[in-house]
């Protein structure tokens, strides 16, 4: 699924997350022996040592690659297999404890899976329970910290869906300019009418980047060639 690349949404979500933790795994660190600008490697040396010790740098840095990418599939199988275990609620406010309980990284995924629920009636909910919150007489410390959940939790929510909804509608978009401009007789003419309508833009080229993978894939040579020369005549006119 393509991220929501809503990065307010994350912080946010940082704070209503409670009860879930994330563990912290140290990070390796990967050195690139082939660009010291800062000769932290020392001056460059020759003969048979200095091409053992070169060996030796470029073993330790293939080691720490693979060991941080065994770390990021083993933390994306361990969040998945959360994932999948986790039971949806019925009600709106079983809803929202949901969410509250979900770890930040993986609210953008809840979002998309779980879009159809995320309506006014359930929006309507948190904000009644939130104005009970905020006009409430006496308030406790727990209900202060509760409020603060929520306020965090409903700004990420809305900023999530509205992100989502946007991508939705950018990608039926793309469909639509793409199938244009490959059933088009003349793909320039093509190409400058939807940069009229600003319909140029990057979603149109990760679609184009997925069929091209595809003709790839499929063996389809005469596809993928075709796909290349659009990625070049795209990337031209392709607005940021």
């Amino acid at each position: 699924m393509a991220s929501l690349g809503i990065a307010s949404t994350s912080a946010a979500c940082s704070l209503f997350h409670r009860r879930l933790t994330t563990n912290q795994r140290p990070t390796s660190k990967i050195s690139c022996v082939g660009w010291d600008p800062e000769g932290i490697l020392g001056p460059p040396q020759t003969g048979h040592l200095a091409r053992r010790e070169f060996q030796r740098r470029l073993e330790r840095d293939a080691e720490a690659r693979e060991a941080f990418q065994r770390q990021v599939q083993e933390e994306k199988e361990r969040r998945r297999i959360l994932r999948q275990s986790r039971v949806v609620p019925d009600t709106s406010e079983e809803l929202i404890e949901y969410f509250l309980d979900t770890e930040a990284q993986e609210v953008e995924i809840e979002i998309a899976r779980l879009r159809p629920r995320l309506n006014q009636e359930f929006f309507s909910h948190l904000q009644f329970e939130l104005g009970q919150l905020r006009f409430a007489v006496s308030k406790t410390e727990a209900m202060e910290d509760r409020l603060i959940e929520l306020e965090a939790l409903q700004k990420a929510l809305l900023e999530g869906t509205g992100a989502y909804d946007k991508l939705q509608a950018d990608l039926i978009t793309a469909k639509n300019s793409l199938t244009k401009i490959l059933t088009s007789k003349d793909v320039k003419a093509t190409l400058l009418e939807l940069v009229e309508k600003n319909e140029l833009n990057r979603s149109l080229l990760t679609l184009l980047d997925e069929n091209l993978a595809d003709a790839h894939r499929a063996n389809q040579k005469q596809a993928a060639e075709f796909m290349e020369k659009l990625r070049v005549a795209v990337l031209k006119y392709i607005t940021v």
